[in-house]
């Protein structure tokens, strides 16, 4: 029987690419605009840095249950036509939220971006598993966490900049414009699926499996671990702004969001140190990438500029790192029931974004950067702790 999955080197291959490439880069430009900007928000509608970073975390908290759910909504409606739908109305709602004339009406339309975004990561994967050829499924995956990781960045340096040349509102409005973009890019290039078959929904039925991970030896831990490094990672990249542009420093938008360029780092250091961890172990360089965020968070206490970008950089590697083998490691033990496996990762995961990074604040508003500094180390210490714990786990094959 002629195998119809989509091969390297066909137009299909490139459109493919160029589809998920852009729509990886689109969800997480509009998922992480608002974060170089969270000052300017707070200057506007007076709120404070805990306040303020409501605009990321109740996102990425709604994202976090959607995300639990999606696949199973794309198992009855197909992939593209989620993954187009997510787009569209993602970038409608942040359009919504460059012209929202109150807090309140901002951060609803930010918890209908959770909703929405959730249709698009997980599923974008589930379509590649289906429709690409397994020799070429690496590097379609590839290209697609690439997208993700490159419109993170660029979504901070877009808006960062853009913002100090005009104001949040216009810088807002261009990544829901690069979204929409993107939405014609999927809906135009992306190829219908040949290999989904249609089930029903039943979300009901994802309860008993979840409730089986949860009761595995490892894999509980490594839900907290993944909440423990994206908590210390969030937090970090969501005050240094309010330090940077405050006194001694006093940098520019565009500076500080110039500094978010250390984030390709992190796209180099999770290639790498998922590549040592099978042949070291995945305990030792988990607990490598602890010690190099631990020592960026000191270097980040100190007064020197520099200082303070060589810890980023530091946090941001070691961040990556511990991201890529903690997932990877997720996979390896779930068996059976990988993709559930996931999604709670990515839950917990997102949740120690929305959960952890919204109390850095409060360390940030009644402590300054000492305070910060310290409850993330406070987090990296558990992770830290957690990762002896998981050294001592069977390897799972």
């Amino acid at each position: 029987m002629l195998d119809r999955r989509i091969r390297h080197g066909t137009p299909a291959f490139r459109r493919t690419n160029l589809a998920l490439f852009s729509s990886g880069f689109a969800t997480f430009g509009l998922l992480y605009c608002v974060q170089p900007l969270m000052p300017a928000l707070s200057r506007d509608f007076g709120v404070d840095a805990a306040t303020s970073s409501l605009s990321l975390s109740l996102t990425t908290a709604v994202m976090a249950v959607g995300m639990l759910f999606a696949g199973v909504i794309s198992d009855a409606f197909g992939r593209k036509p989620i993954m187009l739908a997510s787009l569209l109305a993602s970038s409608l709602l942040v359009l919504l939220t460059a012209v929202s004339p109150s807090w309140t009406l901002l951060l609803a339309a930010r918890a209908l971006l959770g909703v929405t975004l959730a249709g698009l990561p997980a599923v974008a994967m589930t379509y590649l598993s289906e429709e690409v050829h397994g020799e070429s499924l690496g590097f379609a995956m590839g290209l697609y966490i690439g997208g993700n990781a490159i419109g993170g960045m660029s979504g901070r340096l877009i808006s960062g900049f853009t913002a100090d040349h005009a104001s949040w509102r216009v810088a807002v409005a261009v990544i829901g414009a690069l979204g929409l973009l993107a939405a014609f890019l999927v809906a135009k290039g992306l190829p219908p699926s040949l290999h989904f078959e249609k089930r029903r929904a039943q979300p009901r039925a994802l309860l008993p499996v979840f409730g089986t991970l949860l009761k595995d030896k490892g894999l509980p831990w490594l839900f907290a671990e993944g909440f423990l490094l994206m908590g210390a990672f969030v937090t970090i990249y969501n005050y240094v702004s309010y330090r940077l542009l405050a006194p001694p420093f006093s940098l520019s938008q565009s500076h500080v969001g110039a500094i978010f360029m250390v984030y390709l780092i992190g796209v180099g250091a999770s290639a790498w140190m998922g590549s040592l961890a099978g042949k070291l172990g995945r305990g030792k360089v988990m607990w490598t990438a602890l010690v190099l965020m631990l020592a960026g968070v000191a270097l980040t206490a100190s007064t020197s500029l520099p200082a303070i970008v060589a810890g980023i950089a530091l946090i941001t590697f070691g961040f990556f790192g511990g991201h890529s083998i903690a997932s990877g490691w997720v996979g390896l033990r779930a068996n059976g029931a990988k993709a559930h496996a996931s999604s709670m990762y990515l839950f917990s995961y997102y949740m120690g974004s929305s959960i952890a990074g919204s109390v850095g604040g409060l360390a940030w508003t009644h402590f300054s950067w000492a305070g910060v500094a310290t409850y993330v180390a406070a987090l990296v210490i558990a992770g830290f702790a957690i990762s002896l714990k998981l050294r001592l786990l069977k390897p799972q094959k």
